[in-house]
C-alpha cells in the first residue's frame, strides 16, 4: 500500500504575478495558502503580499473560482513571519527568475523548513541542480522543480523538473498533490534550459518567425495559417507574443540564446532575437499591456507592424483559399501537398513543420524522459490538439522521416544535423507498448502511480493502447442521441453519455433518459449523465423545435415542453441515485438537467446558467420550479420567521440577468450547485468521483425525496418584483422586452396567481412555466432573437 503524504498547509515565496496566482490556485482547491513577500518599508509589513492579493481580484481570466475568497489567503513577511514556514508541506517559491536572488532567500527560509517538507522552485528555465548547490543532503533529497504554466488556474500543465538527488518518493507525492487536489497534467521534464514546454514551444515560434520572413509572409497571414486551422490556439503566434508580452518573449528567447550555444545546440543560429521583435521592444511596444506590439487596435481596426515600413498599416489578410482546402486533408495527403505547392504559404507551413519535426528529433534524449511527455507538454502548455510526434506519425513515420533528410541535405533545414539513428530504426514514435525514449532507447509505459486509476479515460497519445470512452465499455443501449453503458470494473452504475451536437436536448436524449432510469431502477445501483467531451449539455436543441413550431405554432411545442419537464422528474424521483457529472457548459436545459439529478459532481471548470432571456425564453425545463423550490427550502430550513421572499429575490436575478457561473464553486454561490455537491479539479477524475458518489448513495440505502411541497409569495412577491423592474424599465437599463421577461419569471417563481404563503407541487410550477415559455414562442421580439442566435450564434438586444 502507497503511504500517504498530505499536504495540510502551502507556503509560497514571492507574490509576483505567478506566485499569487498559485496561491489563489490553492484556494481554489481548498488548501491553506500562506503567500510571502518582501517587507513594505512604510506602513503595514504585509504591504506588498497584500497589494498582491488585492490585485487578483482585478485579473481577468479570474485567478479565484470566488473573488471574495481572496481574503482566505494568508499573508505573510520574510522579516516577522519565517516561523510560519514550519507548519507548512509544501513550499514554492516564484520570485523573479535571478539565481543570486533566489540563492539569497534560500539562505534565509532553509532553516525554517520542516524536516518533512517538499521545497520546489517555480523557475521557468533556471538549472534546479544549480539552484540546489548549497543545501545540505537531506533538502537536496527533497528539492525539485515545479514548473506552473500561466494562468496557474486555467492551464494544465505543470513540469516537475528533479535533480540527480531528488529522492523518487518526493516526485511521486508531488505529482499526487499536483494532479488530483490542484488538478493539473503533469510531465516529467529534465533538468535542460527551459525543460520541455519552453524549449520546444518558444523554438516553434522562432520557427514561424523566422519562416515567415523567409517567405515574405505578414504577421496577419501567419496568424491565420498557425491558429486553429492547424488545431492550435486561436492566438496562433503573433498575437499570443502581444498576450505574453514581447519583453518576456524577448528574455525567454535571450535565455535560450544564452544557455544554449553553438556548442550545445546545432540550432542555436536561431536563438537570435528576431529583427522584428527586437525594433517592437526598442519603440516600446511590449504588445497588449503597452497597447500596441505585432497588432495594434485603433477603434474597431486591427492595425498589423509593418517591420519594412517600422510603422502600422492595416491587417485582416487570410490564409490563401488553396492552402486551407490543403490543411483538411487526411495527414499523409496533407504534408505532401504542402511541401509539393508552389504557393508561399504552403511552403511556409511545410518549413515550419519540417523544422520543429528536425528539432524534437535531435533533442528529444536531452529534453524529455520520452516522446509522449514531450507530446503532452506541448498540447497542455501551448494548446495543441495535437502533440509535434503525433503530427509527424499521422503523416507516416518513414515517409516524413525520408523528406526531412531530404530537406536536410539540399540545405533547406535550419541546421545541417542529420536525423538521428533511432528515427531510422523504429516506424513509430508512440505505440500500444509505449512512447519512445532516445535516451533510454526504448519504448516506455507510462508511470504506474496510483492516482492515475482515478482517470478512467486520461488522455492518450496518437498510437497508444487507449480506451476512446465513446466506444468503450458495455454498451447496454444506444442509439443516434444517447448512450447507456457500463465502464470496466464498475459494472454496478449505469452510464448515459449524449451524442448529439454540444450534447444538446432533443426528444432522443429525452426519450434516451427515460430508458435510462428504466434501465437503472431495474439492474443497477446508480445512474451517471457524464460526457466525453469538453460540455456537459449546451441545452434544449432550438433547431430541433423548428419544424415542429413551423407546423403547429407554440401548441405543437407544449407537449415537447411537458416532455422535458417530465423527464427532470423522472430524474429527481427515482428510486436509484442519479449523478450528474459536470464539466465545461451546463446552460438552460443542461442547468436543469443537472440541478434535477440527486446530486453533482462538478470540475472547477464548470459554467451553469439558465441563459434563456437572451433568446427572448425563459427557463422552460422546471429551472424556474427548482429555483422556486430551493427558495422554499432554504426559507424552511432558517424557521419559522424566515420570509421566502429573501432567497426567492436572490435567486431570481440569475435566470433574470441569465448569469453564468464563473467556476463551480460560483456555481455553488448562485444555487445550481447545492452544499453536499462535489468539486474535482481535474476534469479526468471527474467520472470515477461520480460513480463513488452514486455508489456510496446507493451503500448508504438512498430513498428519492418526499414530494416537494413549495411555499411560494404569490401575489405580493410578483409586485415587489415587478417594481423594481418598471425602476429598470423606465430608466432605460433594460427594454420592454426584457421587462416582459423578467415579469413572467417572477409569475412562475412566485406561484402564480395565490395568496403569499400558498404551499403548491413542483406540476403546478411546472404548468406556469410551460405556458408562458410557449406564450413567448409567438412573440415577434422572441422570433427575432432566437433567428438571430441561430443565424449568428449571438444574442440579440431587442
Amino acid at each position: 500500500m502507497t503511504s500517504r503524504f498530505p499536504i495540510r498547509q502551502v507556503a509560497v515565496l514571492g507574490a509576483g504575478v505567478m506566485g499569487a496566482q498559485i496561491a489563489a490556485h490553492c484556494i481554489n482547491a481548498r488548501v491553506p495558502v500562506i503567500l510571502f513577500d518582501l517587507p513594505a518599508k512604510e506602513g503595514p509589513k504585509n504591504a506588498i503580499a497584500e497589494k498582491a492579493v488585492a490585485n487578483l481580484k482585478k485579473l481577468n481570466p479570474a485567478p479565484f473560482g470566488l473573488s471574495n475568497e481572496a481574503a482566505l489567503i494568508r499573508t505573510a513577511n520574510y522579516e516577522d513571519d519565517l516561523a510560519l514556514l514550519a507548519s507548512c508541506d509544501l513550499v514554492i517559491e516564484a520570485i523573479a527568475e535571478r539565481m543570486d536572488w533566489k540563492h539569497d532567500l534560500y539562505k534565509k527560509v532553509t532553516p525554517h523548513l520542516a524536516d518533512h517538507a517538499l521545497f520546489a522552485t517555480n523557475t521557468s528555465g533556471l538549472s534546479i541542480t544549480a539552484l540546489s548547490e548549497g543545501f545540505g543532503a537531506d533538502l537536496r533529497a527533497r528539492f525539485c522543480g515545479v514548473h506552473f504554466f500561466n494562468p496557474p488556474r486555467y492551464m494544465p500543465l505543470v513540469e516537475l523538473i528533479p535533480t540527480k538527488a531528488t529522492r523518487p518518493e518526493v516526485l511521486d507525492q508531488l505529482e499526487t498533490f499536483l494532479t488530483t487536489t490542484l488538478g493539473k497534467s503533469v510531465v516529467r521534464a529534465m533538468d535542460t534550459p527551459n525543460f520541455v514546454a519552453n524549449r520546444v514551444g518558444v523554438f516553434s515560434i522562432l520557427a514561424v518567425m523566422h519562416e515567415a520572413e523567409q517567405f515574405g509572409l505578414s504577421f496577419d497571414v501567419v496568424d491565420d495559417l498557425t491558429g486553429t486551422k492547424l488545431g492550435r490556439a486561436k492566438s496562433a503566434t503573433f498575437r499570443t507574443a502581444d498576450v505574453v508580452g514581447l519583453d518576456t518573449m524577448a528574455h525567454v528567447i535571450k535565455t535560450m540564446l544564452d544557455t544554449l550555444p553553438a556548442g550545445k545546440d546545432p540550432f542555436a543560429a536561431l536563438y537570435a532575437t528576431p529583427p522584428a521583435l527586437k525594433a517592437l521592444v526598442d519603440k516600446g511596444a511590449l504588445g497588449q499591456k503597452s497597447g500596441a506590439g505585432f497588432f495594434k487596435k485603433v477603434g474597431k481596426d486591427i492595425l498589423r507592424f509593418d517591420p519594412s515600413s517600422g510603422d502600422y498599416v492595416a491587417g485582416g489578410g487570410k490564409a490563401d483559399e488553396i492552402v486551407v482546402r490543403m490543411l483538411k486533408k487526411p495527414a499523409p495527403e496533407r504534408f505532401k501537398l504542402l511541401r509539393e505547392s508552389t504557393n508561399p504559404q504552403a511552403q511556409f507551413l511545410w518549413s515550419v513543420f519540417r523544422d520543429v519535426w528536425h528539432y524534437i528529433a535531435v533533442h528529444l534524449g536531452t529534453v524529455a524522459d520520452n516522446a509522449r511527455d514531450l507530446d503532452f507538454a506541448i498540447r497542455w502548455g501551448f494548446g495543441w490538439n495535437e502533440g509535434p510526434f503525433e503530427s509527424w506519425q499521422a503523416g507516416g513515420w518513414k515517409q516524413v522521416a525520408d523528406w526531412i533528410s531530404e530537406d536536410i541535405a539540399a540545405g533547406k533545414a535550419l541546421c545541417a544535423t542529420p536525423l538521428p539513428d533511432w528515427v531510422g530504426s523504429i516506424d513509430a514514435v508512440h505505440k500500444p507498448e509505449g512512447s519512445w525514449s532516445a535516451a533510454e532507447g526504448r519504448y516506455k509505459a507510462r508511470r504506474e502511480l496510483p492516482v492515475m486509476r482515478r482517470q478512467l479515460y486520461p488522455q492518450s497519445v496518437l498510437g497508444e493502447a487507449a480506451a476512446d470512452p465513446r466506444s468503450a465499455g458495455t454498451t447496454v443501449f444506444e442509439d443516434e442521441s444517447i448512450r447507456l453503458w457500463t465502464a470496466p470494473g464498475t459494472d454496478d452504475v449505469l452510464l448515459a453519455s449524449f451524442k448529439t451536437k454540444m450534447n444538446t436536448l432533443g426528444p432522443g436524449v429525452i426519450a434516451g433518459l427515460h430508458k435510462a432510469v428504466d434501465e437503472a431502477e431495474q439492474r443497477f445501483a446508480g445512474l451517471v449523465v457524464w460526457q466525453a467531451g469538453e460540455a456537459f449539455s449546451a441545452g434544449a436543441d432550438l433547431q430541433a423545435m423548428l419544424p415542429a413550431f413551423m407546423a403547429g405554432g407554440a401548441k405543437a411545442i407544449e407537449p415537447e415542453e411537458k416532455k422535458l419537464q417530465d423527464v427532470m422528474l423522472r430524474l429527481r424521483y427515482a428510486q436509484v441515485p442519479v449523478v450528474a457529472a459536470v464539466r465545461g457548459l451546463a446552460l438552460g436545459g443542461g442547468c436543469e438537467l443537472a440541478a434535477y439529478t440527486a446530486r453533482r459532481v462538478a470540475a472547477l471548470e464548470s459554467y451553469l446558467g439558465l441563459v434563456e432571456v437572451g433568446v427572448g425564453l425563459i427557463p422552460g425545463g422546471g429551472g424556474l420550479t427548482y429555483l422556486a423550490r430551493r427558495a422554499s427550502e432554504l426559507s424552511q430550513a432558517g424557521g419559522a420567521d424566515v420570509d421566502v421572499l429573501a432567497f426567492l429575490k436572490a435567486l431570481y436575478m440569475q435566470p433574470a440577468t441569465a448569469a453564468v457561473s464563473k467556476s463551480a464553486i460560483e456555481a455553488r454561490q448562485m444555487g445550481y450547485l447545492q452544499p453536499d455537491d462535489v468539486i474535482v479539479l481535474h476534469k479526468d477524475e471527474l467520472l470515477h468521483v461520480a460513480i463513488s458518489q452514486a455508489r456510496a448513495m446507493a451503500d448508504a440505502g438512498y430513498r428519492p425525496p418526499m414530494p416537494a411541497r413549495i411555499t411560494v409569495e404569490g401575489r405580493s412577491g410578483i409586485a415587489t418584483i415587478k417594481s423594481q423592474l418598471v425602476n429598470m424599465r423606465d430608466g432605460a437599463q433594460i427594454t420592454p422586452h426584457d421587462f416582459l421577461l423578467g415579469s413572467m419569471i417572477a409569475e412562475v417563481m412566485c406561484g402564480g396567481d395565490v395568496d403569499a404563503g400558498s404551499v403548491v407541487d413542483e406540476h403546478w410550477l411546472m404548468r406556469l412555466e410551460r405556458e408562458r415559455f410557449c406564450a413567448l414562442l409567438e412573440n415577434a421580439k422572441t422570433q427575432e432573437r432566437i433567428m438571430g442566435m441561430l443565424q449568428t450564434g449571438k444574442p440579440v438586444r431587442n
